[in-house]
């Protein structure tokens, strides 16, 4: 066993580390002391000399300091004023009762400002922003650094107000906050309640709310706080309520919305999301925020007259946003097209919900005989590059038509690059469809346009749904349309046009009665009115037109049925939105009573004209008129028709009036239309009977020709 003592204090007293560790734990014995006990208010002035001089505007702690070091540093400011700069509207940027700061030291050897906390006792707060992305909470003297902008995690604040001002936005908007002491000694989760007004986008601006009153400015790994609110700028009109984990990016946004305004074409100003123009509508559904991502998730509402179901989402995270999703109406109401064509409001859609802001009336339209028919309406360039989309629609059903056949529709709207692309498009008309796609490019002024649309099996009697003489008659007409033109709007683009339009149809039934009225044939006319109309056969029909700045040159008019033919020439004008169309029947059989003349479509595309050739029509009622002067038989003798008219090669015909697109389906065409002789006239013991031998029986034909002469 060792018989050594163990070392006094005296002797431990005179080792050199143990001197050193003595002192060590003096000095922090005595630095605490003097954190701990430090009157920091002294350093009041210094301070708020040296940040008004770093700063370039005043600062003051006005009545006391008080400072709690740490790797997070408390300050406590009693009183505080702390100017904006001097191109600010409002003198001071922050004026509070008290404040108090979590600062992050080691945020400041970076050169980084992180004030986790924020805690204001009554402040006015005067926050501006200005195009050049100078910032009046920037805290240098360069407002437009990123390194002066402060990172906030959470602002607690209780009675006061803020002041927002951003030009760029035209918003000014005033918001006067307060805590509802009843609702916080409840434990209430939104005590503290908000009202705003002024002007957001150069719109009357409101809103007002419930809140909590812990909000989480940046820090998004925090608990979202809640948020209801109802606001409305505008014409437009939101209630919203969920949580939200950011106030300054709406990161995790997650919100139940109701939406409604006049049109959806004004979110562009509002938000920046490029939306065609529609009737008032009423939307509500599910808002979420991942990241630079909006999501709207069930989406349910109606625009005028027409349900809307879908989702849609809105990328923020590129240079250019991007909008894609899925849209679908059950029953589209005709209507309701009507601002999207750049027509006003229509007043059945107006009526189907009320107005959102006083003032939202629907705009009379004054008609006239030079009404425009084609929209005028002008396309907006700048939002074709505002951003991309790519969007589906679909309606199942398309109602209130106005006698248009259009039954059901599906369409993909894709927007990039200053290009829209309307298509693939398939519209359901007259139980066929009409498909394809129409494209604007929008880098040029003015915009480029291409239509390339393909007709398929159009139901004859269905074309036409409110005129009962075509109710009986069915075939099927299929056609192209290739055009390209230039212009801002649908009227310009189509005015300055060129190309080619074709319509061809197979073989069918028409209305004979229509057809005799077309050769003005009185005979059959009175035999039909007082027989009862009906069918007659249809061999082939063809149209087809060549288009050039706007004019459509008829290349081939053709429609051929076994007792008439008739001919048609003439021109369309889609920039003075003119008829100037000839059709010349050529009947097939002999018939009395007839006058037979060119009819004429004349006038407007508003207001159309058909007749008859006056001239042509008088010279041979003259002619009648001269020989009753004469004769009375021999007036009845000048309107004897001989049939002069013969059937058409309807091969022929299809491929003559086809485009260079339709001529593969020419052979399918001629099928429908022609017959089995391939356009030859029948053999005579297989002709329809002529009108004298259904008059005078077939063995009569040489009587009956004798009786005229």
């Amino acid at each position: 066993m060792s018989n050594a003592t163990p070392p006094s204090f005296a002797q431990l007293r005179r080792t050199p580390w143990v001197k050193w560790l003595v002192a060590v734990v003096a000095a922090i014995t005595l630095l605490a002391l003097l954190v701990i006990f430090f009157p920091w208010d002294v350093l009041r002035g210094p301070l708020n000399r040296y940040v008004s001089e770093r700063t370039g505007r005043h600062f003051e702690i006005t009545r006391k300091l008080d400072v709690k070091l740490g790797r997070t540093t408390r300050v406590f400011a009693d009183g505080l004023e702390f100017a904006n700069p001097a191109w600010a509207q409002d003198r001071n940027l922050v004026t509070a009762e008290s404040a108090e700061l979590d600062i992050e030291l080691s945020a400041l050897f970076h050169r980084r400002i992180e004030i986790a906390r924020i805690a204001l006792r009554k402040p006015v707060l005067g926050l501006q922003i200005e195009p050049d992305g100078r910032r009046t909470w920037a805290l240098g003297r360069d407002e437009g650094d990123p390194q002066n902008i402060p990172h906030i995690g959470l602002l607690v604040v209780d009675n006061g107000s803020a002041h927002f001002v951003a030009s760029e936005h035209g918003a000014d908007i005033l918001t006067e906050f307060a805590i509802d002491t009843a609702a916080s000694a409840a434990a209430h989760p939104m005590p503290m309640t908000f009202k705003s007004k002024g002007t957001w986008c150069k719109e009357p601006f409101t809103a007002q709310g419930r809140t909590g009153s812990v909000l989480t400015i940046n820090s998004a790994s925090r608990e979202p706080f809640p948020l209801e609110v109802s606001a409305a700028s505008g014409t437009t009109a939101m209630q919203a309520n969920g949580a939200v984990a950011s106030l300054a990016t709406f990161d995790g946004a997650d919100l139940s919305f109701n939406l409604r305004g006049q049109d959806l074409s004004t979110l562009y100003k509002l938000l920046g999301v490029v939306l065609p123009a529609t009737p008032r509508y009423a939307l509500r559904g599910h808002l979420l925020r991942q990241g630079d991502v909006w999501h709207a998730r069930g989406l349910n509402g109606k625009l005028g007259n027409s349900d809307l179901v879908g989702e849609l989402d809105f990328d923020r995270s590129k240079d250019v946003p991007h909008l894609a999703g899925r849209l679908h109406s059950q029953s589209l109401d005709f209507d309701d097209l009507a601002p999207l064509v750049g027509l006003p409001e229509q007043p059945r859609s107006a009526a189907a919900m009320p107005a959102v802001a006083p003032g939202g009336k629907v705009e009379k339209v004054v008609h006239d005989k030079g009404h425009k028919v084609l929209p005028t309406a002008q396309l907006d360039l700048a939002r074709l590059k505002a951003m991309t989309a790519e969007v589906d629609y679909s309606a199942a059903r398309v109602v209130n038509a106005r006698g248009l056949p259009l039954e059901r529709m599906s369409l993909r709207v894709v927007m990039a690059d200053g290009f829209l692309r309307l298509g693939p498009m398939k519209l359901g008309v007259a139980s066929g469809s009409l498909a394809g796609s129409i494209i604007i490019n929008g880098n040029t002024n003015p915009a480029l346009a291409e239509a390339h649309l393909d007709a398929r099996a159009l139901e004859l009697n269905k074309l036409f749904p409110r005129l009962k003489i075509t109710q009986a008659s069915f075939g099927k007409l299929h056609g192209d349309i290739d055009l390209k033109g230039r212009g801002n709007s649908v009227a310009t683009m189509l005015g300055t046009s060129s190309g080619s339009v074709s319509m061809l149809m197979g073989r069918g039934e028409i209305s004979n009665l229509l057809m005799e009225f077309a050769g003005l044939d009185g005979g059959e006319i009175i035999k039909f009115l007082i027989r009862g109309d009906k069918n007659v056969v249809l061999r082939c029909g063809a149209a087809s037109f060549d288009v050039k700045d706007g004019l459509m040159t008829s290349r081939a008019f053709v429609l051929d049925t076994e007792d008439t033919i008739i001919y048609g020439s003439g021109g369309i004008s889609l920039a003075r939105e003119s008829l100037d169309l000839t059709l010349r029947p050529y009947p097939k059989d002999m018939s009395i009573l007839s006058l037979r003349s060119p009819l004429t479509l004349s006038g407007t595309f508003d207001a159309p004209k058909a007749g008859v050739d006056k001239g042509a029509l008088a010279q041979r009622a003259g002619f009648a008129l001269a020989l009753g002067a004469l004769n009375p038989l021999l007036a009845l003798a000048s309107t004897v028709e001989t049939g002069p008219g013969k059937d058409a090669n309807c091969r022929t015909v299809l491929r003559d009036a086809a485009s260079t697109d339709m001529q593969a389906k020419v052979a399918i065409m001629a099928q429908e239309g022609a017959d089995a002789n391939n356009g030859a006239a029948a053999p005579a013991d297989q002709r329809k009977p002529t009108f004298w031998q259904r008059i005078f029986g077939a063995g009569k034909p040489a009587a009956a020709a004798a009786a005229t002469r």
